[in-house]
Formats: C-alpha cells, structure tokens, sequence
C-alpha cells in the first residue's frame, strides 16, 4: 500500500488518506500536479513523493512543500506487456532479432526498479504492432547483460549467431543493445562478420518506453524496416536522426559513436556521411552509393576471433611512463593510444615505448579529436615515435582500432601479420579521405548559428 515509502513521506499520505497507484491532485507553494503516486526503492530518502504525471514524466516532490493531496482516482500498476499473436505472412521477409540484453520495448516495473523487457514477438507485437506489417519476426535472446558488461564471449557468441541465422535463410537481422557500448559492437562485428548478404542491423533506445518522448517504438520499426526491405548488406546501427520522429540513420558499424549521453540522437557516423535515411513514412534515402549490396546467397565470414591483451591508452599532459610500462608487465599484446593532435605523446614516455616495442608489443596510434587523421611525418615528435615503433592508424576511431587490434592478435602475433591486418580495410573503418561536409558542429550561441537553428525551427 505504501511501497518504498516511510517516515515523515509515508506517514503525510497515510494523513491523506491516499496510497501508492492513487490517483492525485497534489498542491504545494509551487503549484498544483496531478498524476499517479508511484512506489519507491526501499533505499530511497523518506522526504519526496514520486509522482506520474498525466504527459508521462516523473517528478519528485519535497514532502515539506505539499499543502494538501486529494485523491481523484486508483489505478493499479500492471506490469505484464501485453501480448498479441504475431501475424505471419509468407509474402513479408524474414527478420530475426537477436537480443543481448539492451531493452528496445520496455516497461519500468515501479516495484522493484526493474525493466520489464517486450521480447517475444507476441510481446513485441503487443507494445509495436507496426512491426507485423513489416516482417515475420524471430526472437533469439542470446544473453542478458548490461552494454558495459558486452565482452569477447558476446561478441563471439552473437557473431556465431548471426551465421547460424543466416544459414537458416533469414532475410536480415535485428540486434538489440544497450546505447553505451553499441559502437563498440557495431565495431568488432564489423570484422567478425564479413560478406554477409543481408542486413545486419543493431537498434537501441535512450529513453524507455512508458516515457512519451522514448524512440524506442520508431527505432525499432526502422532497423526492422532495414533489416526486412534495405539492400545494404553491411553492419549498420540504426538509431534516431534528428530532432523530428521523422527518420532514423544508418551508420556503418566502423564509423559511428556515440556522442551525448542522453539525446536520442546520439548516434553520430564520425569523418564521414550515414548510409541512409530511413523512415516509417517514406522508406529509405540513401546518402551515399559505396555500401555493399544485398545478396540471394547464404555465403557469409564468420571469423569470431579475439585477444583481450589490448588496452586503449587516452594520453593526457604530463602523463607517467608507467601507464605504459604497467601494460607491458601485466602481458598485454596490444596498445591504442588516443593522441593529441596529429598524434602525439610526452617525451617521458619515449623509453617505456621503445620497451614496449623489443617486447613485441602491436602499437597503433590514433586521434583523440576523433574527426581527422593521424599525421605522424608532420613534426618531430611523430616521426619519433614511429621509430619506437608505433603505426599510425590513419583515420581509425579509438575504439574501432582497440577492436580490429583484439581481433587481429586473435590471427597471429606476428607483428608484419597484424600490420598487414591493420591497415587493410575490411569495412570502411579507414578512408581515403573525409568529405567536406562530414565534420560540421554547430556551436550554440554564436549568431550565425542561432539563426540558422531559428530558421529551422520556422
């Protein structure tokens, strides 16, 4: 009756007259609100009322400056997503969805904090019914884990999966993942999987479902969309494009990041332009023509390999040989370093490097700025530390490089092999140049740009 609520806040609704789920108008020295008193976490503070409010958002309320709570109403939480039998049509494509515990469609089970995953296709049809006019839909939940706790067994497990499902004839395929490490994935898929002939697509959400600006419905739709109808047959990740509900991007699986950690936008393609624009309304526009093509074969590369002694080393000022060193003496293989500007480091770390390199350790550098190349002829300090043996490693991003290194030194420990391995494109994750307009932010606050986003907006 009163979940997660004691103390002072508890003993204020029982003064009320009003419960968990009762449905309130609740006046305070800031205003009026109305909405649903949610339960609490046993751990949380005993002075605020959580409140539903009628447009979907939460918000809480210091107990000691409610005026008064009238009930207006009760309204139970339900927690089961419903769940319809999904329609199959032989005319649609075959999509499968492999799940690695990132929740597209979900549901926040205000009891235990818990979210309550939509993810057999029963359930998914109950929370998205777009997705039957679609796709004849699969789900596989290959695991359940956080994003950040995605590592070489996911990874290999969900390439491997991948293979089975397109031996089996799927048309394409759906990959559910949590926002955080999606790049990541997206990245190490990208060469674990080579020569696939449909699409492979990986979706999230930033914003859970019960809230009314989630993208997760609309994110869904489009990667399923590209995963049943695109004839790009690569590793893409789907996400939100812009401010609008209007499209999703496409965005090679080597070259995007995510770049705000709560925008529903947040999925960028870095020095270079997305595959394409996809949307319920209109379908699909493509940005560009290079991408590879969709094939009626079932021939596909899984090369599920990966050596965890890889470490990626963010240099900053004045930074200590022994963050080198302590790699070197704990066995790692690999090295990636982020470095400043065209891609530099501190003379002190000189030693430590040369060590590194008689010890046979692969070191490739890259670019913290993340849009441009790595120019290590330019000044001294570059062209030193490719003599300590350090490859420049063109315009890979940080973590692509720290994944295509694992996956390398997953082959061979042969330094020419894994050069050779390196430096040879394999899905777009080096190119020969950026286009003009791939680098372009729009820094608020500065006139042109505040006009420009006001023309917009008209």
């Amino acid at each position: 009756m009163y979940k997660g609520y004691r103390g002072r806040t508890k003993g204020r609704l029982i003064e009320c007259g009003v419960k968990v789920w009762s449905d309130v108008e609740v006046r305070t020295g800031h205003g009026s609100f109305v909405g649903i008193i949610l339960p609490r976490s046993e751990t949380a503070d005993d002075y605020h009322l959580v409140l539903k409010l009628r447009n979907g958002y939460n918000i809480g309320i210091d107990i000691d400056t409610i005026q008064s709570i009238n009930e207006v109403g009760y309204r139970e939480g339900k927690y089961k997503i419903p769940e319809r039998e999904f329609p199959r049509d032989a005319r649609k494509g075959n999509v499968t969805l492999l799940g690695t515990g990132g929740t597209i469609a979900s549901r926040l089970d205000y009891r235990t904090g818990a979210v309550i995953p939509a993810f057999t296709p029963g359930e998914l049809y109950g929370a998205v019914p777009e997705l039957a006019d679609i796709a004849n839909l699969t789900t596989i939940k290959l695991y359940g884990v956080f994003s950040e706790n995605m590592g070489p067994e996911q990874w290999k497990g969900t390439a491997e999966a991948i293979g089975r499902e397109v031996a089996k004839g799927a048309d394409g395929i759906v990959i559910g993942h949590g926002t955080d490490t999606m790049h990541h994935t997206a990245a190490i898929l990208s060469f674990m999987v080579q020569n696939t002939p449909v699409p492979i697509v990986m979706v999230g959400s930033q914003r859970s479902s019960d809230r009314p600006s989630s993208d997760a419905a609309m994110n869904l739709i489009c990667s399923t969309t590209t995963a049943a109808k695109s004839d790009i047959a690569e590793v893409m990740v789907c996400m939100f494009g812009g401010t609008s509900e209007e499209y999703c991007l496409l965005h090679r699986g080597t070259r995007v990041r995510k770049m705000h950690s709560s925008y529903r936008s947040t999925f960028r393609t870095i020095g270079d332009v997305p595959l394409c624009m996809v949307s319920p309304k209109w379908g699909f526009r493509p940005l560009r023509d290079d991408y590879k093509r969709r094939r009626k074969d079932r021939d596909i590369l899984i090369d599920a390999k990966f050596d965890d002694r890889v470490a990626i080393v963010y240099y900053y000022p004045n930074m200590k040989p022994d963050m080198i060193d302590s790699l070197v003496d704990r066995g790692y293989r690999g090295i990636v370093i982020a470095g400043t500007g065209l891609g530099h480091v501190n003379k002190p770390l000189y030693p430590s490097i040369i060590r590194a390199k008689e010890e046979g350790i692969a070191m490739y550098m890259t670019v913290q700025t993340l849009w441009g190349y790595v120019q290590m002829f330019v000044y001294d300090t570059g062209r030193d530390l490719m003599d300590a043996g350090i490859v420049p490693a063109a315009n890979m991003l940080p973590e692509v490089a720290y994944m295509k290194l694992g996956w390398a030194l997953g082959h061979t420990e042969n330094l020419d092999e894994i050069r050779k391995l390196m430096l040879t494109p394999v899905a777009g994750e080096t190119t020969e140049r950026e286009p003009h307009n791939g680098y372009l932010i729009l820094q608020g606050g500065i006139p042109e740009v505040e006009e420009f986003i006001a023309h917009r907006m008209h």
